[in-house]
């Protein structure tokens, strides 16, 4: 019974509604900081999580403060959460920025290759402003990517310019997408999209995930054509 009960609740933790039900904007905002900014925020709903909140975001600006506008209640959702997710970005890089000097002179081990640190220096000179940008729209990825720009001294500047832009662009698109369509297909078709965020979410899972999926297989497929 008590498996039960725990597999329930985990089940529970990778809805993004339980989250807004439980916690509101708040519990939302700490969790678009944590996924961000902190490597225990890998396993979070980042993207179905601002898709749920858009459906929902005259109900989550209520506990901070109702517009009573819809489109103002929208906006105010999304500067919150971009504030958040932009903090939690710069936490990331500010942790790897620290650890990364360091991390030139350890000794090369099994998890650890210096190689791998050059590389990823080399990366982010090249593509720094892209990688930031992109990395917000890939799960696990948005993680460790401010990270290791933290970590490779990316220019501060540049970081801040292109997270800003980036966590604008993400929380941006998610949310409004989820607002808007929700409206769109009640209005025009009477099919609330509400009933079916567990489909909806699983949608959301595989878009994003599905290019870190193709870049692994088809990476691996083509280092054993040149082996």
């Amino acid at each position: 019974m008590t498996e039960f009960i725990l597999a329930f609740q985990l089940h529970e933790l990778l809805q993004p509604q339980f989250y807004i039900d439980n916690g509101g904007l708040w519990l939302m905002l700490l969790i678009i900081f944590a996924e961000t900014g902190l490597f225990i925020g890998f396993f979070f709903p980042g993207d179905s999580l601002l898709f749920v909140a858009g459906i929902f975001s005259d109900k989550l600006a209520i506990s901070f403060f109702d517009t009573g506008n819809s489109f103002l209640n929208l906006l105010m959702v999304i500067a919150l959460t971009a504030f958040a997710g932009i903090i939690g970005n710069t936490t990331g890089y500010m942790f790897g920025k620290r650890i990364g000097p360091a991390m030139f002179n350890w000794n090369d081990n099994f998890i650890y290759k210096k190689k791998y640190l050059h590389q990823a220096h080399d990366f982010y000179d090249k593509h720094g402003g892209g990688a930031v940008v992109f990395a917000r729209f890939v799960p696990i990825v948005r993680t460790f990517a401010p990270i290791v720009a933290g970590i490779v001294e990316m220019d501060n500047k540049k970081f801040a310019f292109f997270n800003i832009l980036g966590c604008v662009a993400w929380v941006g698109s998610m949310l409004a997408g989820g607002h808007y369509l929700d409206k769109f297909f009640l209005e025009h078709y009477n099919f609330d999209i509400k009933k079916h965020l567990e489909i909806i979410v699983l949608g959301i899972v595989f878009i994003t995930t599905a290019p870190v999926l193709v870049k692994l297989i088809f990476g691996k497929a083509k280092s054993s054509t040149l082996k």
